[in-house]
């Protein structure tokens, strides 16, 4: 196992880098392709997965259908990522509010959970995929927790895309868990309160040693964050595309990525200003 997953990774780095991203710009292939250069892509992509339920009703099935067909979604769009060498793919899947949902729908979801990482394994395994789960894993029933327990352990030494994926999660409540582990350090006498730092911060995060998220997308057209990665979207592209979650696939995906990398990221200054200037955006 150890030297397949070893001869993999030097696949991988050996492989010669492409001058281009290529995709079809419909499923079957015959439109032609669009490109997008690797050095605009974003290392961290971020994306929450909204408008199965609305999907399902527009078609008059019940709302578990669309979380069902969101999870064909979710396969093409990892694939995807994967392919095209972005670093690390953070996905919104179940937040700490969604338990307030019906009691059909949240056992609905469960479900798939379960059976996504039961049939999707050995495919992300075998693709040196690490998987990481944020949030809140002790809150999850039993099966789940134990699912997504033996992924992480299964791929914890891939090194290949990062997937991470937000179960029971709320960024307010990451944000408590990361301020009371330094707490509980500065009581039991480690550092002192003045010498914390933003990478001690960073470090108690779900995300440590991840980099900041560079595109945040939303499906469904809604307009809000809804708790998801407080820290780490502080200055992410956002871009929040109509289409509903189950009809979004690599075509989709792309011209995200294009419209990011047609973005100018100044992270609060002004372009052309030299040190000593006024450099806020604001100003």
């Amino acid at each position: 196992m150890f030297a397949e997953k070893l001869s993999s990774m030097l696949n991988r780095l050996l492989k010669p880098q492409p001058k281009y991203i290529t995709v079809a710009a419909r499923p079957d292939g015959a439109a032609p392709e669009r490109m997008l250069p690797p050095d605009r892509m974003p290392a961290h992509v971020a994306i929450i997965m909204d408008g199965n339920g609305r999907w399902a009703q527009n078609r008059g099935l019940p709302r578990s259908a669309g979380h069902a067909s969101g999870t064909e979604a979710l396969r093409d769009i990892i694939r995807a990522s994967d392919d095209w060498g972005i670093q690390a793919l953070s996905l919104y899947a179940f937040s700490t509010e969604n338990w307030a949902r019906s009691k059909d729908e949240v056992n609905a979801l469960m479900g798939l959970l379960l059976k996504y990482f039961n049939s999707e394994i050995d495919e992300l395994d075998e693709k040196n995929v690490c998987i990481r789960i944020l949030g809140d894993i002790d809150g999850l029933p039993e099966p789940q927790r134990e699912a997504v327990e033996r992924a992480m352990e299964r791929t914890r030494d891939n090194t290949g895309l990062k997937l991470n994926i937000a179960l029971n999660y709320g960024g307010h409540a990451e944000l408590l868990r990361a301020a009371q582990r330094l707490a509980r350090r500065v009581q039991a006498g480690e550092m002192q309160p003045e010498e914390i730092t933003k990478e001690d911060f960073e470090a108690e995060l779900y995300t440590a040693g991840l980099p900041p998220v560079d595109l945040l997308i939303r499906t469904s057209g809604e307009v809000r964050t809804s708790n998801f990665l407080p820290w780490q979207t502080a200055y992410a592209e956002m871009i929040f595309d109509p289409v509903l979650w189950p009809d979004y696939d690599r075509a989709h995906y792309l011209k995200n990525l294009r419209e990011y990398a047609a973005r100018d990221r100044r992270y609060g200054g002004v372009k052309g200003e030299t040190c000593g200037e006024n450099t806020e955006e604001n100003s």
